[in-house]
């Protein structure tokens, strides 16, 4: 439908008007002159405005809110360094194909490479880490570039955009008029003046028509490749004639997050041993039968055939070389350049990986199928190395065994929980053991490898969340560049659990930086006191290196963060051998 808008609105209302209209129901900011008017107009219109300490944790929550809901996330930032600043977040999105809209202040008009305050070439800067971006240059155009935003990120292959407002379009006509007119009139009198004058009055025209033509349209949706029919009956005979299929299934199965039990449906119906990665963490819940944690390489070097549902073979399928020579492959992935990477597949199927699982659950040669021989063989397996991690918690590592905190953790978890992944050594430890709880529990930046999306992410999942308890997994090394989000989580009553794994180092690359070059250097930090940090930026701080202490503390966590307090407990933690050699590049 085509609304009409009402009454004389800013700028500023108008974008607020369109986001509400897109079923955004929070903003992310940090406040900037720039963009203001968005600000409150946004407010008005009763969408929450969560304001960060960094500009790129408002990108990295914008990111977040996307995946957690289906709806785009928003992020506002003021001009020139606001911008700049969300460019990791940017890319992150990019790599993890996130929709995601970031909406950046720009100088006036009429002060454009004038020496304005934060005026830079904005676009060109911000080009190569989205998807798309407009430049918007009259009042009467914010409404449809911003609506072009919202279909942009979410059509084919979904990506981050950027909308430049400039600050002459979101404030009221009157005060840009003033700002215009009476600055003119400080200089010299005359000829020059009145020209200066006539230009003004000119581009205010021109800035300001059409704005009472303004209309707005319908909400934008995500528009994926459907499977075609053909391929899903190639597909279907091939799961036929298969002796040991695996399934591994990856972020993109749940782009359309209000289908991510469809998708978990499909995959028991289809009954194929099932790894999943990224956002796919917790699609099965805990204890499906299905499901596997473990020795995935092995499981892959013998299969006769994989699927790989929204997952490219990058580096972590090692290039696809992984996968056994014989075997043959379906690869499912929205972006065809993505599917013919590294490894051909045998039946390469270019559309959304969700519907596609759906769909060939629903064929008659694939549904309900199990091949219990190979199961068995692989949930063998899996035991085994759950002993082996089992084993490697007794060992000592003073003053507690990482593995220890991460299965106190695991145990302390309720189905509610909501898992963010930011750091190294401890927190690709705490993959190993943990079990997200069920579909959309697992957040952490994907392929990107980003540390510092700790903050932002949990942020994000304690808005749209707000009745989950958001366990935000933190290495010592990455808590360093979000925790000044505790400020954020504080003031507007967020409730949250960081659990900080200080080793005193970065301890991933410390690894085999000192086997192969015999050198620590940069990589030692200090066993910093992050729970007094946590307790000045206003949250609540705890200290453990006992682990038989640590049961008690996350039960006190857990209850302090159900009344919308940030708390932060800092688990000081040996060296361990547990991840020894498991560098990846």
């Amino acid at each position: 439908m085509n609304t009409p808008s009402t009454g004389r609105l800013n700028g500023g209302d108008l974008v607020a008007e369109v986001l509400v209209r897109q079923g955004v129901r929070s903003l992310y900011t940090l406040c900037g002159g720039h963009i203001s008017p968005i600000l409150v107009g946004a407010k008005r219109r009763g969408i929450e405005i969560v304001d960060v300490r960094d500009e790129k944790n408002a990108a990295f929550a914008a990111d977040a809110t996307s995946r957690l809901t289906g709806v785009p996330g928003v992020a506002a930032v003021t001009a020139g360094p606001g911008v700049t600043n969300t460019l990791t977040a940017l890319q992150n999105a990019m790599l993890a194909q996130v929709p995601m809209v970031l909406l950046g202040g720009a100088a006036a008009t009429v002060l454009r490479g004038r020496g304005s305050l934060q005026d830079i070439d904005q676009m060109t800067a911000i080009k190569p880490f989205v998807k798309w971006a407009g430049a918007v240059t009259r009042v009467a155009d914010l409404v449809p570039t911003v609506e072009q935003a919202f279909r942009e990120a979410q059509s084919g292959v979904p990506g981050p955009v950027f909308v430049e407002c400039p600050i002459d379009l979101l404030y009221d006509e009157s005060l840009i008029r003033d700002w215009y007119i009476s600055s003119s009139g400080k200089g010299p009198k005359g000829l020059t003046q009145k020209a200066m004058n006539l230009y003004l009055e000119r581009h205010l025209a021109k800035v300001f028509a059409d704005v009472d033509k303004v209309r707005y349209g319908t909400a934008a949706h995500a528009e994926y490749a459907e499977p075609r029919w053909p391929l899903i009956e190639a597909a279907a005979r091939m799961v036929a004639g298969a002796d040991r299929p695996v399934l591994v299934v990856g972020s993109q199965a749940l782009s359309r997050p209000a289908e991510a039990h469809l998708v978990a449906a499909a995959v028991e119906k289809l009954g194929i041993p099932a790894y999943l990665a990224g956002m796919a963490r917790g699609l099965l819940g805990k204890e499906s039968d299905l499901q596997l944690r473990h020795k995935r390489r092995n499981a892959l070097k013998e299969a006769d055939l994989v699927i790989l549902a929204g997952v490219p073979c990058d580096f972590r399928m090692d290039y696809g070389r992984v996968i056994g020579g014989k075997a043959k492959i379906i690869g499912v992935n929205l972006e065809l350049s993505t599917l013919m990477k590294n490894r051909l597949p045998t039946l390469p199927v270019p559309s959304e990986p969700g519907r596609f699982l759906q769909a060939l659950a629903e064929h008659k040669l694939a549904a309900g199928r199990s091949w219990p021989v190979w199961l068995g063989k692989l949930k063998e397996r899996d035991a085994g190395r759950d002993a082996e991690i089992l084993a490697m918690a007794d060992e000592v590592c003073p003053p507690m065994n990482p593995v220890r905190v991460v299965q106190a953790v695991e145990a302390a978890m309720e189905d509610d929980a909501i898992l963010v992944a930011d750091g190294g050594d401890f927190v690709a430890t705490a993959a190993y053991v943990v079990r997200p709880p069920k579909p959309l529990t697992w957040l952490d930046p994907g392929v990107f490898g980003t540390l510092g999306v700790g903050g932002g992410f949990a942020l994000a999942a304690a808005t749209v969340r707000p009745e989950s308890t958001v366990w935000l997994i933190y290495g010592d090394g990455a808590a360093g560049f979000s925790l000044i989000e505790f400020d954020t989580f504080a003031r507007l009553g967020k409730g949250c659990i960081a659990i900080v794994g200080n080793d005193a180092g970065w301890t991933q690359i410390a690894r085999d930086q000192i086997v192969i070059l015999e050198d620590d250097v940069g990589t030692v930090l200090a066993p910093t006191a992050y729970d007094k940090v946590a307790e000045g930026l206003g949250g609540v701080g705890f200290s453990v290196s006992d682990i038989d202490e640590l049961p008690g503390v996350l039960e006190q966590a857990k209850k302090l963060a159900k009344e919308g307090k940030a708390v932060l407990v800092n688990c000081h933690i040996g060296k361990s051998e547990f991840r020894k050699g498991s560098i990846s590049m």
